[in-house]
């Protein structure tokens, strides 16, 4: 049952063991994960076919999924689950629309004196996608780091993910990656796929980003791997937080909270009101509508162990609260929400209202889903276009405008002990 905690100063020891739940490194995982790295970066596609045969299934029907079995899926669901590609396409068309307003161009500045300057922003060459294929198959996901990358103008977006137990692709997986333009897909998994992402071999071409999510093993070969490739973000369990007035509808609240607590056994899913009767109607809530949910027993473990309710005076602290704890998924559900947007800084998704319950951005809305974990919305920033840019400046002075800025340029280099840049100036000056 999740515990109810006044806020008397129990909240304070209660979040610093939540922040503490996703900080542990597991020195074996990470362990494993090296030598798998060096063996792909030794022995490339061989080791990653290995790797398939053990930890996924021995027979994968493919390596690289032929261009026809993408569109055959697609056009399989066309004819037999029609309801689902048009879901999936509206869900396209609004991830488009929001991610198309996140577009920036470059710009070019011309001064006076003939200066030029301005700045460049392009698509990266080619981005890996890492997607989960077994029972955590999120075709959503798809959507979610595919479309933004295809706005900002990657030029390839390069797939992989694990084959099912019978060694086919899953098709939910295919749908989606031919609704948005996937180039190619190959069945293979784990940290081995993150390794042949990030380094090139023989049939997997080398990115210069990684992107997607998956479990501890695919978490922690994006961490090693940071350096050689970009990743999307250190990746930590997911969490939801609820700040609640008395007008709320313990129904929701409850149903929420358990949305982001199915996902894992160390999901943080917390609620902070003001009133203690509608801690107590959410509390009952959560054990009513638990019993009828397939992953009760995740639910439950998470609900336990990082779950709780805390009654607090006033929203003022709630506020302060939220804005130290810097969750995930934020949701306002009080009787005026949208007075809270210019209040709470440190929030990867804010959902307002009782009628925007955070699966509405999981899956439609069009923010993307692929948020900062574990308290990094202090700094980090929601997945977007401009996270699959680069940006590069451009600098052109006439002789004449060097020596304008000529005296300047050789104070502070030679403040700062580097006289061959003071030189590189003066020899221009003196000439």
């Amino acid at each position: 049952m999740i515990n109810i905690i006044r806020a008397d100063g129990a909240e304070k020891e209660f979040l610093a063991e939540v922040e503490k739940r996703a900080g542990e490194v597991n020195t074996d995982v990470e362990k494993i994960v090296k030598d798998i790295l060096a063996d792909v970066k030794a022995n490339g596609d061989a080791a990653v076919k290995s790797y398939t045969a053990k930890f996924d299934c021995p027979n994968a029907q493919y390596y690289r999924v032929p261009d026809e079995a993408i569109q055959d899926a697609l056009t399989e669901y066309n004819e037999n689950n029609s309801e689902f590609v048009e879901a999936m396409l509206n869900a396209v068309e609004n991830i488009t629309a929001f991610h198309q307003r996140q577009k920036r161009e470059g710009f070019c500045v011309t001064e006076e004196n003939g200066v030029i300057m301005g700045q460049r922003v392009r698509g990266l060459d080619r981005v890996g996608l890492y997607v989960p294929g077994g029972t955590a198959a999120y075709p959503s996901s798809v959507l979610m780091n595919a479309i933004p990358a295809k706005i900002a103008g990657v030029k390839e977006i390069i797939m992989v993910t694990p084959p099912l137990k019978d060694g086919t692709a899953n098709k939910d997986i295919l749908v989606a990656a031919a609704l948005c333009g996937v180039d190619r897909i190959y069945l293979c998994g784990g940290a081995q796929a993150c390794a042949a992402l990030a380094y090139g071999t023989e049939e997997i071409p080398r990115v210069s980003k990684i992107v997607g999510p998956g479990n501890i093993f695919v978490a922690t070969a994006k961490k090693l791997l940071y350096g050689t490739v970009d990743i999307d973000m250190f990746a930590g369990p997911s969490e939801i937080l609820v700040l609640a007035d008395e007008t709320a509808d313990p129904k929701y609240l409850a149903a929420d909270l358990m949305s982001q607590a199915e996902h894992d056994k160390l999901a943080s899913a917390i609620l902070i009101t003001t009133s203690m009767e509608i801690a107590e109607k959410t509390q009952a809530e959560i054990e009513r509508q638990a019993a009828a949910l397939s992953r009760k027993e995740i639910i439950d473990y998470s609900i336990d162990n990082y779950g709780a309710i805390i009654v607090c005076d006033d929203m003022d602290y709630a506020v302060e609260l939220a804005n130290a704890l810097a969750p995930e998924h934020l949701e306002v559900v009080t009787a005026d929400p949208m007075e809270y947007i210019g209040k709470l800084d440190n929030v990867g998704s804010l959902f307002l209202g009782q009628y925007s319950p955070e699966p509405l951005g999981d899956y439609y809305a069009g923010p993307n889903h692929v948020l900062p974990t574990s308290g990094t919305a202090r700094f980090f920033s929601p997945l977007g276009v401009e996270s699959f840019t680069k940006r590069s400046s451009y600098i052109y002075y006439t002789k004449e405008a060097l020596l304008d800025a000529a005296d300047d340029i050789i104070l502070i280099a030679e403040r700062e002990k580097l006289t061959a840049h003071a030189n590189s100036i003066r020899v221009r000056k003196e000439n």
